[in-house]
């Protein structure tokens, strides 16, 4: 899969940029910030998806680590969904 990744490295950039976009989403945003705010930090987290990249491309794995914190973000979501249906029975 690291080989794939490496023959294609603008659809594992792509692929890194969304993965951390739902992380911060997710996690990281508070609030709605101000469009030239938000621009910034959409930026920023291009810039990072390009360090990760590069990081990908060496020999760490990058995008597996990244697809399994968005996996156990979505299981607490679910689980929460589960939850809050339960207690309102």
């Amino acid at each position: 899969m690291t080989e794939w990744f490496r023959a294609h490295p603008y659809i594992a950039y792509l692929i890194i940029f969304v993965l951390i976009t739902y992380v911060y989403n997710k996690v990281f945003k508070m609030r709605k910030l101000p469009i030239l705010k938000e621009a910034v930090v959409y930026l920023l987290l291009g810039v990072g998806a390009f360090m990760l990249l590069l990081f990908q491309l060496g020999a760490l794995p990058i995008i597996p680590s990244l697809a399994v914190a968005v996996a156990l973000m979505l299981m607490v979501r679910i689980r929460y969904f589960f939850q809050e249906r339960t207690n309102r029975k």
